[in-house]
């Protein structure tokens, strides 16, 4: 998924070697897009500065929307979400599962997800595309908070606290498009301990 995770950490050269790819694919589209504009940037202009042929852009990332929606910050919120204690409940056990993650971020990481946030809310064709990456993290979600509370993934009350989740945290998000200097991790916290008190107004 993306440079939020370090590409020395897969222990094959093989993976290696893919990470660092997929990397500069990434660091590279984001610089294009910066430079020139979404609209205006090609798969074949981000393959072309990456080294890489269009094939190989495809086979990271399947449309352009991609580069900008897929990071592993994800993966490494669900680690740290699986790694938090058994008795905590699954909102709480979520709430510091983000704080650690964003505390492991770097100054770099935290930027570029700023970044790749104002273009997912800012961009039509990426908004669009965010429904998908959406529906395939609540899903991740879902199994995460499944596995801890012993139920099914496709539980109605499990997809509903990880579809929930994601709607606060989305909710919080949002004032970037009007306010960059918005403090995204404080957002997401107070939005996932609003979550947590049962949202009262």
């Amino acid at each position: 998924m993306s440079d939020m995770l370090d590409p020395e950490r897969p222990v094959g050269l093989r993976e290696r070697k893919k990470a660092k790819t997929r990397v500069a694919i990434r660091r590279h589209a984001l610089r294009l897009f910066r430079e020139q504009g979404y609209a205006a940037t090609t798969v074949e202009q981000i393959a072309e500065a990456a080294e890489v042929s269009p094939a190989t852009f495809y086979r990271y990332f399947p449309t352009k929307e991609d580069v900008v929606l897929q990071d592993d910050l994800d993966l490494l919120t669900i680690g740290a979400f699986e790694a938090q204690p058994a008795d905590l409940s699954p909102i709480a056990a979520m709430r510091a599962a983000t704080a650690a993650t964003f505390a492991a971020l770097t100054p770099e990481d935290l930027a570029r997800l700023r970044e790749t946030t104002e273009l997912t809310l800012g961009t039509p064709e990426v908004r669009a595309r965010a429904l998908d990456e959406l529906a395939r993290t609540i899903q991740v979600m879902a199994e995460a908070v499944a596995k801890r509370a012993g139920r099914d993934p496709d539980d109605f009350a499990v997809r509903n606290l990880a579809g929930a989740v994601m709607g606060v945290l989305m909710a919080a998000a949002l004032p970037l498009m009007t306010d960059p200097s918005l403090d995204l991790s404080a957002a997401l916290d107070a939005a996932l301990a609003h979550l947590e008190a049962g949202l009262p107004l």
